[in-house]
């Protein structure tokens, strides 16, 4: 009993007490005999009326599952409370669970640290470790078409109690999404009737990195893109879960670029409420004690209550993960005081890509955003051939820092909505530690917004020295809201201002004098009341401190240049005039050029964005060793600086070997014919010079026969003797030849003849041959006929 999970020997202890009369034995029996999940199912705790410390949320809060899609489950506990350990089931409605086929759909483990199948009853999910606890998440994937309504359950168990609730925050009805509205999430999502505005901020943890995500990871160039999200209404959708993605989406998910998603969100003017920005992350993951997690801060009404965003996971063909219409109205008119949810990557439909480089290839037709899967392709870097849950790339807090206006929240305040509206939305003072030594902050530029919207304003300071390099200094730029010219915050009734024009020359040419400069306004207050921002400014000014006859009369400064620098230090320069030499005719000493430092923001080494490498191109030839080549674009932008990663790459191909055909001497001459008195044959040769290789042309014949017919043959005796004396007058007159040649060309020696090579073949007519060698060649140019001799003659001609 030790080892079971604690639910189930909390069970054990406390079923006495709902089922009287039940001892332990008995217990063990109906374990074993009606299975455990039915036991669960009648084991009710004790309980109070409207008890909402714990809850049980399927992300989203649909009220309808499509079949085969998975959602994530999740039961928490409000502070202060916690559970040591839980039982989660899902039932088909209206059944009992005493059998298998009334259980619907199946869970998957996300944290096997924190969560487990039961051991008597696998279809449940309970603790891995019996500890103190406040929230657990499994996947739920819908059970097959046709099931209809399924019920999720929670058990709690806590101090040695159990919760189990049939009606509550522990049970969560959800039905089969009807087939006329396939397609598209449905997600119903409700008016909101919270009074007031919330403003909270999203953090974002990435956990994305070699160590968590080792297969295939992209060492060099892995990053988050810019977040970008918004604040909106029901009415406005930036992505979902079975929709498809918009041209703005489809540049976050395959290019990281956020501009044409800003583009599409600020188009829905009057459905959103705040944009929601935070920079990119180089690379993807760095300690926090390195880097802050990126943040920003928005607000919501009742009318705009959603939030959604999404960065993309990069490089990838169109990988992101996000939020979509997370809603932070409650259903008690109040605000969510904090969300947390873990993230796994989705694919946007728009490229077919499996890997984190796959070259690009646009899904044609556009294809539904989805979820990824641990079992899309063997070569995603998340394949698991069990089909095991995707690892979490990233973690999502979403927090309420203030609330603004009357609240009407039905539920009173807890401690935590409280404290968190007491927390200052401001930054306090500076942190920054000793070891860290600065310069004085510049001061504040003008603000990026020229009207009465809502704009940003840079201050910056230079990092001097760093005593302590494991303390790390915080940024060296600071940002503040602000408005543009003549706007208030305060003020209701505001005039929008034109910039002051420049300031007037100064009214004296020595001495101390005053200028002025004004502005107009550009726009009334839409109440009607009198604009009563001043138009105009003077200030005392000093021209030609000395006014003697020997000093130089000069005039005001100019303006001062741009800095010489795009970022961190430069050098910026003004410039004025002499307008009058000395009267006494002495040297002008006044200085006409002024220099000083000037500062811009800090310098940042930004990475060459790149596409992936493009396919390897076909070898070069066809067969035998050749080249191939591939390229790849420059994503990023010229002007963030030079680029010297190479754009085109080169390598050696090795094909099947070229075929080499059969190479052939020419004939030789045609040998004598094999007999020397009626019909016969003669025959010539060929050499083969080169063997066939690799499929090469194979070699034709290298013998080829013709007939031949020499007189005709006598008949008996006579004719054999006959025979017989011709051939020995045809040796003595080859004999006398010989000597004739030796005598007239004496300088020509030859070698007696070889013996007979063997015959070629062993039937239907071979060649045999024999050689002359010269011994002795004249050297003079007359003897030309002498030269080696070879004879053929035929041979084995009988038939085979």
């Amino acid at each position: 009993m030790a080892n079971r999970p604690l639910a189930l020997r909390l069970l054990a202890l406390t079923f006495p007490l709902v089922a009287k009369g039940f001892p332990d034995e008995t217990l063990e029996k109906a374990a074993k005999s009606e299975g455990y999940c039915s036991r669960i199912l009648r084991a009710q705790g004790t309980r109070r009326e409207g008890y909402n410390e714990f809850s049980l949320r399927v992300e989203g809060d649909p009220e309808f599952y499509k079949p085969g899609n998975s959602y994530r489950v999740t039961l928490s506990a409000a502070t202060p409370a916690y559970f040591r350990g839980f039982t989660l089931i899902a039932l088909k409605e209206g059944k009992e669970g005493d059998k298998e086929e009334d259980h619907a759909g199946s869970f998957q483990i996300i944290d096997e640290e924190e969560t487990q199948f039961m051991s008597n009853c696998p279809v449940a999910v309970t603790e891995s470790t019996p500890r103190r606890r406040t929230r657990i998440q499994v996947f739920w994937t819908a059970p097959p078409a046709g099931t209809g309504c399924v019920i999720l359950k929670a058990s709690i168990v806590q101090k040695r109690i159990i919760y189990f609730q049939d009606e509550g925050s522990l049970t969560k009805k959800i039905c089969e999404q009807d087939s006329a509205s396939e397609g598209v999430t449905d997600k119903p999502i409700l008016d909101c009737c919270a009074c007031g505005t919330a403003k909270y901020r999203l953090t974002f943890y990435g956990n994305w990195s070699e160590k968590t995500h080792p297969k295939d990871f992209p060492r060099r160039t892995n990053h988050w893109s810019a977040i970008i999200g918004s604040s909106h209404s029901k009415n406005y959708i930036l992505w979902e879960y079975g929709g498809y993605a918009s041209e703005g989406v489809k540049q976050v998910a395959e290019l990281g670029s956020p501009v044409k998603m800003e583009e599409e969100i600020r188009q829905q003017s009057d459905e959103v409420l705040t944009v929601i920005k935070a920079k990119a992350q180089w690379p993807a993951w760095q300690p926090l004690n390195v880097r802050a997690a990126p943040s920003a801060e928005f607000s919501v009404d009742r009318h705009r209550h959603l939030m959604s965003f999404l960065t993309m996971l990069g490089p990838s063909p169109d990988w992101n993960v996000g939020l979509s219409a997370e809603d932070l109205c409650t259903k008690d008119c109040g605000w969510v005081q904090k969300v947390v949810q873990d993230l796994i990557p989705w694919d946007a439909g728009t490229d077919s890509g499996v890997t984190y480089e796959s070259p690009n290839k646009p899904t044609v037709p556009q294809e539904k955003i989805r979820p990824l899967t641990s079992l899309d392709h063997p070569q995603s870097p998340f394949y698991d051939p069990e089909g095991g849950s995707i690892k979490l790339v990233a973690r999502v807090v979403i927090e309420r820092i203030a609330r603004k206006g009357e609240q009407c929240n039905i539920v009173p305040d807890n401690i935590d909505d409280i404290v968190a509206d007491l927390a200052p939305e401001e930054k306090e003072e500076d942190d920054t530690p000793e070891t860290c030594i600065y310069s004085n902050w510049s001061p504040w530029s003008a603000c990026s917004s020229s009207t009465c919207e809502k704009g940003k304003r840079m201050r910056q300071r230079m990092l001097k020295a760093q005593l302590d390099l494991s303390v790390p200094c915080p940024d060296t730029q600071d940002f503040q809201p602000c408005m543009g010219p003549g706007c208030s915050d305060e003020d209701g009734s505001t005039c929008m201002m034109s910039d002051w024009i420049t300031w007037s020359p100064c009214s004296v040419s020595c001495g101390m004098g005053t200028r002025s400069r004004e502005r107009y306004v550009k726009q009334f207050p839409e109440d009607g009341s009198m604009c009563k921002v001043p138009t105009e400014e003077t200030e005392k000014c000093i021209v030609n401190e000395e006014c003697s006859p020997s000093s130089c009369l000069v005039t005001e400064w100019g303006e001062w240049d741009e800095c010489s620098a795009s970022c961190g230090t430069g050098m910026k320069r003004r410039h004025r005039m002499i307008k009058m030499t000395p009267a006494d005719g002495s040297m002008c000493k006044a200085e006409t050029t002024e220099a000083e430092k000037c500062m811009m923001p800090e310098c940042h080494t930004i990475p060459c964005l790149l596409s992936p490498w493009s396919e390897w191109s076909d070898c070069s030839v066809t067969c035998g060793k050749g080249m191939r080549t591939r390229q790849r674009m420059l994503k990023s932008a010229a002007e963030l600086g030079d680029c010297n990663e190479e754009l085109e790459q080169a390598e050696k191909c090795m094909l099947p070997e070229c075929p080499i055909h059969c190479e052939l001497t020419e004939w030789s001459q045609w040998s004598e014919c094999n007999t020397s008195c009626g019909k016969g044959h003669m025959i010539r040769t060929r050499m083969i010079k080169i063997e066939p290789q690799f499929g090469g042309a194979a070699c034709p014949e290298t013998v080829q026969r013709s007939k031949c017919r020499v007189r005709k043959c006598l008949r008996g005796a006579g004719m054999e003797k006959r025979r017989w004396k011709e051939a020995r007058e045809k040796r003595r007159s080859e004999q006398a030849k010989k000597s004739l040649d030796s005598e007239q060309y004496p300088v020509c020696r030859m070698k007696p003849w070889t013996a007979w090579t063997e015959c070629s073949t062993l039937c239907g007519g071979g060649i045999q041959e024999r050689y002359m060698m010269v011994k002795k060649r004249s050297k003079s140019t007359q003897f030309t006929s002498c030269k080696d001799k070879k004879e053929l003659r035929a041979c084995n001609v009988h038939p085979c």
